[in-house]
């Protein structure tokens, strides 16, 4: 079969996926602040990890609360009595704890953490001040966790590549071997 000059270009192009030239980086990917970024994250999936089974067992079992309950006893009863959803945010916070044990799913981890570390903050912030001491650092080591591990979620915020897509491939269309032509 015989092709004309244009459709020839067209396939090399197509089955061409890169050039020598045009190899794609891996993106370089490290952990700022490292050893405090390792004990701060260690001791923050402790802390969620103890702290979720905990409210699981909440959920099963019921809030302990004094005969005459404050302003937060009365909440909690409310949130029991309401059917909320305490334990599925425990067991959220059971395995996003277990997550960031591991190094490989820490950054997954942090980001998992970031909803329940900012509703604590809101939460402690407005309505529980006796609980200031756990929430403050709770939020403060989910922040600084995000910042330690920034490089990871780059990629979420970057805009895409001028010269290859997102699979590594280069696209035909903004190709200079097909731009040319």
């Amino acid at each position: 079969m015989q092709l004309d000059n244009g459709e020839s270009r067209v396939h090399a192009s197509f089955f061409r996926l890169r050039r020598p030239n045009q190899l794609i980086r891996p993106e370089t990917r490290r952990v700022r602040l490292p050893r405090l970024a390792l004990v701060v994250r260690l001791l923050f999936a402790l802390f969620l990890f103890g702290t979720g089974i905990m409210t699981m067992s909440f959920a099963m079992r019921g809030y302990p609360v004094d005969k005459a309950p404050d302003e937060v006893g009365r909440f909690m009863i409310a949130l029991e009595q309401t059917g909320y959803l305490i334990f599925w945010v425990g067991f959220f916070k059971t395995v996003t704890g277990a997550l960031m044990f591991v190094p490989r799913t820490a950054p997954l981890a942090v980001l998992m953490s970031l909803p329940y570390a900012f509703n604590i903050l809101l939460y402690v912030t407005f309505f529980a001040h006796q609980f200031l001491v756990v929430g403050l650092p709770d939020f403060a080591a989910c922040a600084l966790l995000i910042y330690c591990y920034f490089d990871w979620y780059r990629p979420l915020v970057a805009g895409p590549s001028s010269n290859a897509s997102s699979a590594g491939v280069v696209d035909a269309a903004t190709s200079p071997a097909t731009r040319d032509s």
